[in-house]
């Protein structure tokens, strides 16, 4: 029988299953800074505790269910993105940025997506399952080790969840992942310095308001009006920009907290200056706590329909909704020259598998 990832365990939970196990409570404190602060890699090397404690979390636990495959480098060395193999064989995507600020990790919460994006290339698989909490928190730790071994100092001090998925439809084991890095008595990733985006799940949005968390929102918007969010997005078909304005509402009441709104830049789609006076409409009520993200797109072979925006129509995007008083930024391209899309490695390494068999 699979053994259960250590790092699925948020703290409650460690000091749960020693206390069943006949332990003491400090023993999960003690554990927690193994993996968190020394971060060994096995039972073994937590010296304080006795063989049998080492014994019995070697019978119930494994460490990292993630088994690197490829690993593909920008040349400017500002992105890494990292290919896992999980335990079933299915693959999934990692990648670090390098930022003046710090060093951000985007994981994967999802094998495959369901929300349909037709520009996407998440979406290409459908969703095979959701991912467990071990598995997310394995990203950032084996990204970390990787760190670790180069002896360079440097630590993820920030965390986006907009890898491959939707992380509200992975919404429990997604939510005990970010308890689990904010620890201030482990990896002690600050609440601020982590994102989880959506499509627009507008119920999972209300719930995130609800657990009144400093954790930061973004919404993957894309269009401003109906007609052409049906069309790009399917989550729209249920939850229409009236419904998920409504939640953005709620979530802004609750928290008072800015949310940044994604908008991929699509040739002769989305980009048009009606479309920049529908969006400034859309936001207008809202402008003082809604930041929008202008993104260049990443080009998918397999929608090949779709091509970048020029840059002359993103920038009088750009123009008029600061001339409308939206807070507004274009984002800095990442890894545009190794994949750079999430889905992207691991599509192409599982046509590459395909057609290994096929031969």
């Amino acid at each position: 029988m699979a053994k259960t990832s250590i790092y699925g365990l948020d703290k409650q939970a460690l000091i749960d299953w020693f206390i069943a196990h006949g332990d003491k409570k400090f023993r999960a404190t003690q554990v927690w800074d193994w993996l968190y602060v020394k971060r060994v890699t096995s039972f073994a090397a937590m010296t304080n505790l006795s063989k049998a404690t080492s014994a019995l979390l070697t019978e119930n636990f494994d460490f990292s269910p993630l088994v690197p495959l490829e690993v593909q480098e920008a040349p400017n060395h500002e992105t890494t993105k990292y290919l896992f193999q999980l335990a079933d064989k299915q693959l999934i995507e990692t990648v670090l940025m390098r930022h003046d600020y710090g060093l951000s990790v985007c994981v994967t919460t999802q094998v495959g997506c369901n929300m349909g994006c037709t520009f996407c290339a998440s979406g290409l698989v459908a969703k095979q399952r959701n991912l467990t909490t071990g598995e997310i928190v394995a990203q950032v730790m084996q990204i970390q080790h990787y760190l670790d071994d180069q002896n360079a100092g440097e630590r993820v001090s920030h965390v986006v969840v907009m890898g491959i998925g939707e992380p509200f439809d992975n919404f429990t084991h997604v939510m005990r992942f970010l308890s689990i890095i904010n620890d201030q008595k482990g990896l002690a990733i600050g609440a601020r310095h982590i994102t989880v985006s959506t499509c627009g799940l507008a119920d999972k949005i209300r719930e995130f308001a609800d657990y009144d968390t400093q954790v930061n929102l973004a919404i993957s918007l894309h269009a401003p009006n109906d007609t052409l969010r049906n069309r790009l997005m399917r989550i729209n078909r249920k939850w229409n920009l009236e419904k998920l304005f409504a939640a953005v509402h709620y979530y802004l009441d609750k928290t008072n907290r800015r949310i940044d709104f994604e908008y991929i830049m699509l040739n002769d789609v989305n980009d048009h200056q009606e479309e920049a006076f529908q969006l400034a409409a859309l936001l207008k009520d809202i402008h003082r706590l809604a930041y929008v993200n202008l993104i260049p797109y990443n080009p998918v072979a397999e929608h090949a329909q779709y091509s970048r925006s020029p840059k002359k129509r993103v920038m009088a995007f750009y123009n008029t909704l600061k001339q409308q008083g939206i807070n507004v930024q274009i984002r800095r391209e990442f890894g545009t020259d190794i994949d750079a899309a999430c889905g992207q490695l691991r599509t192409k390494k599982m046509k590459s598998n395909q057609q290994h068999k096929k031969a």
